[in-house]
């Protein structure tokens, strides 16, 4: 395995990392950030009314995106094999 292989490898590996937890991490974020200010705005402040829809939010959107992001991960883990079955030793 020369280094540029090597370093492409990488890359891959970062990129689907970040476009396979980007949806579920951007709308817990969203979430998050609206139920904070919904708090500062009332004056509620429970620790688990945090929690609670950030779940229900990242459940719905495990349930929408979840067979885009198998599919992407599939499509990485079997081009990754090729490459490796493409190496010489």
């Amino acid at each position: 395995m020369n280094l540029e292989l090597a370093i492409h490898m990488g890359q891959q590996t970062l990129i689907t990392v970040l476009v396979l937890s980007g949806p579920v991490l951007a709308v817990a974020l969203v979430v998050g950030t609206l139920v904070s200010v919904m708090q500062a705005v009332t004056q509620i402040q429970e620790i688990t009314l945090v929690f609670v829809p950030k779940i229900i939010a990242v459940f719905i959107v495990l349930a929408i995106a979840g067979g885009w992001m198998l599919n992407q991960a599939v499509s990485f883990g079997v081009e990754t094999y090729k490459t490796i079955g493409d190496l010489e030793p």
